[in-house]
């Protein structure tokens, strides 16, 4: 700008000069005048410029001036003053584009423990990591109850074999119960009396908590793994690049709610499902629930980045959880036609027993009246499942900047 400015300093002192230029020849007294009437037409118009340009510097400075951040605004409003346009640019400050959760920032960056894990530390002995402290980086999470005390502990001697850490949710919050069993104090165990395990995986099993693990199975109690082992599946979820996944349903002896979770007895995995009959629709173009994209609730498993989503997209207060598993596909970190699956050649057994609830017992409530729990829990979880829905069409209605990478599912 004032570069600019200067510029008309050397225009007017050229103007200036005019007369000196003119022909020095004869010349008429009309011809002067008329020069002399030029010469300061000129120069006026040239101050008029200059001054209008001066005002036009200012207004472009104090609008630049508002943008920048105070701290810029005011290096800003040195250089100008000193007229520095073309003097060296700003050094880079590395301080000032670490980025730090809020709250932390009196703390020196090598003192932030973003992450954690499940992982038991000793009361004693050296602080010195000994080996691969990420060996066991898998994690098995279970809701259960006393009364499928046989049923887990087939689960877990399984999955102890296969250097999983595990962790039980006691939903009826019998602990003691269980230390009978040889593993009992090698796993985890966390007590919240009618609570589900969407519940506690909301608030014990952080995307932060659970980082070191590759994969989390968040199972329910009712799974028979005769036919699983947990090894080989992790070998084909792998090799399959699958994000999130499930063990193939025993359809002779499970109880099946969707054709696309029954094991299918060629392959190791299958992707979607082909069907026309019932009103499916399910063809090659299908992408979403229940044709492909899926799976149920009662045996998921995801990769570490693929539970972020899933646990972000967990609701609070909707402690069952319905409708999460029609959406779990976009948490596939990619195209959830590729990326989920259901494994067919490590399958289980999903017993479909009622518990949380008890099974349709009736209790009586304020002496008079008798109510069904049970009745009253699959109530609630319809009432969620409609709540669900609502919150994801309202979200994505409200956010501008969010495209649906399936608008036709």
């Amino acid at each position: 700008f004032f570069a600019f400015n200067s510029s008309w300093f050397q225009f007017l002192h050229r103007i200036s000069s005019f007369p000196t230029l003119v022909s020095v020849g004869p010349m008429s007294i009309n011809q002067k005048v008329c020069n002399c009437n030029f010469s300061a037409a000129a120069v006026f118009f040239c101050i008029a410029l200059f001054i209008g340009s001066t005002l036009i510097t200012v207004d472009v400075k104090e609008k630049i001036m508002a943008w920048l951040p105070t701290d810029s605004s005011q290096k800003f409003q040195f250089d100008l003053n000193n007229n520095t346009a073309n003097s060296k640019p700003m050094e880079f400050d590395p301080c000032s584009s670490q980025c730090r959760p809020s709250g932390i920032e009196a703390l020196p960056k090598g003192m932030v423990s973003q992450t954690s894990d499940l992982e038991r530390q000793p009361l004693w002995g050296s602080t010195e990591k000994k080996g691969n402290s990420s060996s066991l980086k898998n994690l098995l999470a279970i809701a259960v109850g006393l009364k499928q005390k046989q049923v887990v502990n087939e689960i877990v001697k399984k999955f102890l074999f296969s250097n999983f850490t595990i962790i039980l949710f006691h939903y009826d919050g019998v602990v003691d119960e269980w230390s009978d069993l040889e593993w009992s104090d090698t796993v985890l165990h966390i007590s919240a009396i009618n609570q589900t395990k969407w519940w506690f995986a909301k608030r014990f099993l952080h995307p932060d908590i659970v980082a070191l693990y590759s994969y989390i199975f968040l199972w329910d109690e009712d799974i028979g793994v005769e036919n699983f082992h947990p090894g080989r599946y992790l070998e084909i979820v792998e090799r399959e690049g699958l994000d999130v996944s499930q063990p193939g349903l025993d359809i002779e002896k499970s109880k099946v709610h969707y054709r696309f979770t029954e094991r299918q007895r060629e392959g190791d995995v299958h992707r979607r499902i082909y069907d026309l009959a019932q009103g499916l629709r399910c063809n090659e173009n299908s992408t979403g629930f229940p044709c492909a994209g899926f799976v149920e609730m009662m045996a998921p498993v995801f990769t570490s980045a693929a539970w972020r989503c899933a646990w972000h997209m967990i609701q609070n207060d909707l402690i069952h959880a319905w409708g999460l598993d029609m959406k779990l596909g976009y948490c596939s970190q990619g195209d959830r036609t590729k990326k989920v699956g259901v494994v067919d050649s490590e399958y289980i057994t999903h017993m479909g027993i009622p518990t949380l609830g008890g099974s349709n017992v009736r209790k009586e409530s304020g002496g008079s009246s008798t109510t069904d729990l049970r009745a009253a829990v699959v109530h609630r979880c319809y009432a969620e499942l409609d709540m669900f829905n609502k919150r994801w069409q309202a979200a994505a209605r409200e956010d501008k900047c969010w495209t649906d990478p399936y608008p036709q599912a």
